[in-house]
Order: structure tokens, then sequence, then C-alpha cells
């Protein structure tokens, strides 16, 4: 063959970090052995896998092609690696997962997989749904677990198991305890919002987006915790995942307010590239997602050790 692993993964790192100095930190090589690599890789083949737009370096069409081959090939070469050294891991494995899951769920999950596979690596992202589908598109991740639904044509989406969202308040505030309230009054109340692009933000405001009324977004914060927190203080009213706030309603320091005109149910949802090539550990973790989400109706179901 006329080229290298090592210069394909010189590709995929500055493809994905659309700069050589980026990807030679990542690579831990040098910039100029970075740019080297990719300039003879292009050399011999005469053709050009990136165009300069501005400081940044971008895909044409023919380096869109071949980045998912390129690392699915990797990834397949290092399973060959991981075989031959006669280890007892399944490689390397880059989850994303959604605030939600990332916070209650997956590093659970992370933790029953490296002990089934202890020769394993598995890096966490935790960030919003936007960027998590943003970061499988790019193939800087293998796999994503996100709150809702993905909609992109060059990624594959699974559900998983269903989440519903609750609106909810301290129990000293002055709706805790109604048994009926309108959604108009809900509307006019401070909100504690997560941001634009979470999933739970998505959720909220298309399950409102019949009234002409917005919510009176007080304060918008990127942690679910955060919003709990604030929401106890009293500073005004939130919605996140069920899931979130099972111990909260069980210690009584936040209490569920009525919503029967709002659909708040999402599913949790598996994504990945619709070319990536899904290597063992890859299917070892779906398998281990699935299995502790046996028998469980919703997010809320699933057996968890609770939180002091």
């Amino acid at each position: 063959m006329h080229y290298t692993l090592r210069q394909l993964e010189v590709f995929v790192a500055v493809a994905q970090h659309e700069s050589v100095s980026q990807a030679a930190r990542a690579l831990a090589m040098s910039q100029s052995a970075t740019s080297t690599s990719l300039a003879e890789l292009e050399r011999q083949f005469d053709c050009q896998l990136l165009d300069r737009m501005g400081k940044r370096l971008k895909l044409n069409a023919l380096g869109f092609q071949l980045l998912p081959k390129a690392v699915a090939l990797l990834d397949r070469a290092e399973e060959v690696e991981e075989l031959l050294r006669g280890q007892q891991g399944v490689g390397a494995l880059d989850v994303g997962a959604t605030l939600t899951i990332g916070n209650y769920l997956a590093t659970l999950l992370i933790s029953d997989f490296m002990q089934r596979y202890p020769g394993s690596r598995v890096r966490l992202a935790v960030r919003n749904t936007r960027h998590i589908i943003e970061s499988v598109r790019q193939h800087s991740l293998d796999l994503g677990l996100i709150e809702g639904q993905c909609d992109d044509d060059m990624i594959i989406s699974q559900p998983w198991v269903e989440d519903e969202l609750c609106v909810f308040c301290s129990p000293r505030h002055p709706l805790a305890g109604r048994e009926h309230l309108e959604l108009d009054q809900l509307l006019r109340e401070d909100w504690i919002m997560r941001e634009e692009g979470s999933g739970t933000r998505m959720t909220l405001e298309h399950a409102a987006r019949h009234r002409r009324s917005r919510f009176n977004t007080l304060l918008e914060l990127e942690h679910t915790e955060g919003i709990k927190r604030a929401v106890e203080s009293g500073l005004g009213i939130g919605c996140v995942s069920r899931l979130a706030l099972r111990d909260a309603f069980r210690r009584g320091s936040l209490v569920p307010l009525p919503t029967p005109e709002l659909d708040l149910k999402r599913q949790f949802t598996f994504i990945w590239h619709r070319h990536k090539y899904l290597t063992t550990g890859i299917r070892e973790f779906l398998r281990l997602c699935r299995e502790m989400t046996a028998g469980a109706k919703r997010s809320d179901d699933i057996p968890l050790p609770p939180i002091p």
C-alpha cells in the first residue's frame, strides 16, 4: 500500500481539529512532522484533501468521502493490535452523553464496562444535545447518548429508554401543593432554564409551542444540579428529567407541579455516524446500556443507588 496508518491518523486528527497545530498536540507529534505526514499522503496520490479557509482547514469533497473510511480502518487496526497484544480489553471508546444521562447513568455504565474489560480505555464527554450530535457527525465521538431525537441524515439513531421531564418547585413556593395549574399561569412564573441547544430545553419549548405566550426565563444554567439548587433556594421553577429529581422528591427538598397540558415525554437515544464501524467495544457498551434498562418503562424506574 502507498499509505500508512500513521498518515491516516494524522489526516483524521487534522480533519477533526481543523488545525495542524491542534492535531499535532492531540497526537503528541511536532507540528512540522504532522504537516509533513499530511502533505506526503496528498503528494503520493496527487490529491488535495483539505482546503484552507482563513485559519481553519476544512474537508473538501474527497476528504469528506475519505474521513469515515479512514476512521473505520483505524478502528479495525486498533482491534487487530489489541488481539495481537493478547489484551483483555476491547480498545478505546469515546462516548458522549448529554447532561442527564452523563450525570446519572453514563458513569455507572462506564464503571461496569471497565470492570468487565479491565484493559479498555473509555473517555466520556458530557455536553448538550447539539454538541454531542455535531461531535458524532465529525467522528470526534464513537457513540452518543442523547435526550431527544436527531434528524441528521448522516447519523443513525436507535431508541433506548423513555424519559419524562417534570416541572418542579421548592416546597415553600406559592404554587407548591396545587392540584391544578393553567399553563398560562406557569408561563408567567420565573423559570430557571437549561441553555439553548439542550435536549431538555428543546422538549419543553416544543411541548408549549401551541401557546403564544413565552417562558419568562429568569436564569439559564448549563447544569441540572445548578437548576435544582436554584429552584430549592426559591429563585423560580424549573423543568428537568424525573430521573434527576427522583431523590430530591424522595427527600422532599423539591416537589412536582401538575402540567396536564404539556406532553413532556421523550426518548433517550443512541446515535452513531452512518459510516461508523461498530467495534467490539461499541457493541459491548450498547449491550450493557440495554442490560441496565431492561424492564424499566421509564428512566426513573431504572434501579440506581440513591443519592444521599
